[in-house]
């Protein structure tokens, strides 16, 4: 099944943002799943302030992972994530359809993901900085 998570990481630290993103790209991977795109939103302001491991939040650092999984793997890896405490907020949802992502394309900050690891597509806004650093 296809399913969107959208994580809200504290902001601050780009590379616990990678390591939390890479931490659940390898677990969906390990477990069968395909991951088919993952996005880099930067930091933002939340909508109302979070508390969230004694601390509160106003603004957070969001991502975007879609991906193919098993319902049990996709529970695994948002429990996974949603207890690492750099984590403010993480939600997970199944993509209507289910089987196939339309209009894939036209996500801006879309990542690849080859053998050298999460790249940057040439263009994209954030190519060679962002969350992934360079090739």
């Amino acid at each position: 099944m296809l399913y969107e998570m959208i994580a809200v990481v504290r902001p601050g630290n780009i590379a616990e943002v990678k390591e939390i993103a890479h931490k659940a790209g390898s677990l969906l991977l390990q477990n069968g799943g395909v991951i088919r795109s993952l996005t880099n939103w930067g930091p933002f302001l939340l909508t109302k302030p979070v508390r969230k491991h004694q601390q509160k939040h106003d603004s957070g650092h969001h991502f975007i992972m879609r991906f193919d999984a098993s319902p049990e793997v996709q529970a695994k890896v948002r429990k996974t994530i949603a207890i690492d405490p750099r984590m403010i907020r993480c939600g997970v949802v199944k993509m209507v359809g289910g089987d196939r992502l339309v209009g894939e394309q036209g996500i801006k900050g879309m990542s690849e993901i080859g053998a050298e690891g999460l790249i940057w597509r040439k263009g994209d806004k954030g190519a060679g900085s962002g969350i992934f650093g360079g090739r």
